[in-house]
């Protein structure tokens, strides 16, 4: 995809009543249109951030894709129920335009007005700089593209990765970018997405994870989850 890429989004209303922008021209979506919400909390909540629990008190998540934000708010609300501390790291070199982040319904849907104030400071927050904008929840954004980010080695506990399909960004499902996560990650590491094609699964193998079918939400037979072993 150009550097310059900027596309037209659309909002829409998915099958569980949740926003999620269709992107004009290109057949993709930022969300599942069966339900934005329900596939973020069974993608990345129940099939990454819940599973990292076990073993973490404080999770370090990095998200390919901050997209809407949706992700980054159910996280925080399941970091207030479990009292995790997380340290939320996401790519996004395409962020919404203020009138796009302002009519999404999530905190409405939420009806929480703690949430709504969150949901805000999540597109507000400045980018490179590390910000707590809620007690246990610190945020860096990062406007590039994952060839252009910058981060230490073993970093992170948690990649939720959530960037536009293979056929829109291939890039982002190629070796080379699954290499640069996994040595992100920390041993014991989970990377989780909503793609299942099997170029993708072989690629994750390739770059040294190990990898698994995972029941998908509704509308999709399977998601893949892969971890760091060695």
């Amino acid at each position: 995809m150009p550097e310059n890429f900027q596309p037209e989004r659309r909002l829409i209303i998915t099958e569980d009543g949740s926003h999620t922008f269709a992107l004009e021209g290109v057949k993709e979506h930022y969300h599942s249109t069966y339900g934005a919400m329900q596939e973020s909390r069974h993608v990345f909540i129940e099939n990454g951030f819940n599973i990292m629990l076990s073993t973490n008190e404080t999770i370090r998540i990095l998200e390919v894709g901050f997209g809407t934000g949706l992700n980054a708010l159910l996280t925080y609300l399941e970091a207030l129920k479990t009292g995790a501390t997380v340290v939320y790291h996401a790519i996004e070199p395409y962020p919404l335009k203020p009138e796009e982040y302002k009519a999404l319904n999530y905190p409405k849907l939420i009806g929480d007005a703690e949430a709504e104030k969150f949901f805000l400071q999540l597109h507000e927050s400045p980018y490179n700089k590390e910000v707590a904008i809620a007690p246990q929840f610190l945020l860096r954004k990062y406007p590039v593209t994952l060839n252009e980010a910058k981060w230490p080695s073993k970093h992170f506990d948690l990649v939720y990765y959530d960037a536009f399909g293979p056929e829109v960004h291939p890039e982002l499902w190629e070796l080379t970018a699954f290499k640069k996560v996994f040595a992100a990650l920390r041993l014991g590491g989970v990377l989780t997405t909503y793609c299942s094609k099997g170029g993708v699964r072989r690629g994750l193998k390739s770059a040294g994870f190990y990898v698994s079918k995972m029941p998908g939400p509704q509308g999709k037979r399977e998601i893949t989850h892969a971890k760091k072993l060695s």
